[in-house]
């Protein structure tokens, strides 16, 4: 089985904002997300691309089709507010050793899930209390990956990000296609990343409530937020573009808007390595440029005074 894991709502904000050329959820294969509430729930609103998990009179599932979740990359599952455990429900930490050690040392977990025991068994539930737990723990001897469960559910959610709520109960995949992502999420409710034409975008600077931005790129950016603050960073995206010397003038910039948002510097992680994996869990396809990189490993030597990042592997 592939097991059950719960996932913070910035965990599903992101996986539904990730993009290459376009949106992932355009791809049939990438996310699957399930809704088990009622259908007058459901039909009041939803979370975006969700479909309410349907049983046949037999008790087998007729939404999901199972057979096509074994195919399915990410699949998510909610109900109204799953996740606000009994004592009788036991979560264990994802034990990495380098997770860790990170939270040591800067004093912020970066795991965005947990892995929920099984050892409860599903037949202990009744048929009324049959919600996410439920199904998760079911649809899990399908599927290849862990079956996310939402954690705080549907409420939670919806308070986060109540602009990716929907009241399409289907969409159709030319839909999917023209879906419009929203930058990536770094520190909840804190620090996004994004590209040109989403910083430019006045709804998105508005649901995300964006009152400072970094623009490291040629075009100038309009900042729609009247108190809002903007650093333009004018160079190339390429190889011989000069980004070191802007770094600290960029980390003052952010550090004291991450201040004023009540934040601290030291809730980011802290070398190169640390940040490259934790950016990753955020945006899946992040692939700086070359010399990007070699920038970065010269900043983080200046920092501690030696390079702590072996940036020859090829993961790099």
């Amino acid at each position: 089985m592939a097991g059950v894991m719960f996932c913070e709502p910035r965990h599903l904000y992101n996986i539904i904002n990730q993009y290459r050329w376009r949106s992932r959820l355009a791809e049939p294969n990438y996310l699957c997300l399930l809704d088990a509430r009622s259908q007058y729930e459901f039909d009041d609103s939803h979370i975006v691309t969700a479909q309410r998990i349907v049983l046949s009179p037999a008790g087998q599932y007729v939404i999901p089709n199972p057979e096509e979740l074994g195919y399915v990359r990410f699949c998510v599952v909610y109900d109204h507010d799953t996740g606000f455990l009994t004592d009788t429900d036991h979560l264990e930490e994802e034990e990495e050793k380098e997770e860790e050690e990170e939270e040591e040392e800067t004093g912020s977990s970066t795991s965005s899930e947990t892995e929920i025991s099984s050892s409860d068994s599903v037949c202990s539930h009744s048929p009324e209390e049959r919600g996410a737990i439920f199904h998760a723990r079911n649809l899990e001897h399908f599927t290849r990956h862990p079956v996310l469960l939402l954690k705080g559910g549907y409420r939670r959610f919806s308070a986060c990000y109540h602009f990716l709520k929907s009241h399409k109960t289907l969409w159709m995949p030319q839909e999917l296609d023209t879906f419009q992502p929203y930058p990536v999420e770094i520190l909840p409710a804190k620090l996004y990343m994004g590209n040109l034409k989403q910083a430019s975008d006045k709804q998105i600077q508005k649901d995300l409530k964006i009152k400072a931005l970094v623009n490291v790129s040629e075009q100038p950016v309009t900042l729609f937020a009247e108190e809002g603050k903007s650093l333009h960073v004018p160079v190339p995206d390429s190889l011989e573009a000069d980004l070191f010397s802007s770094f600290p003038t960029i980390s003052h910039f952010i550090g004291m808007s991450l201040s004023q948002c009540h934040s601290t510097a030291s809730a980011l992680p802290s070398s190169l390595q640390r940040a490259w994996k934790y950016l990753l869990k955020c945006k899946m396809n992040m692939r700086p440029n070359r010399g990007f990189v070699e920038q970065l490993s010269a900043w983080e030597t200046q920092i501690y005074g030696y390079p702590v990042t072996d940036v020859s592997e090829p993961n790099y």
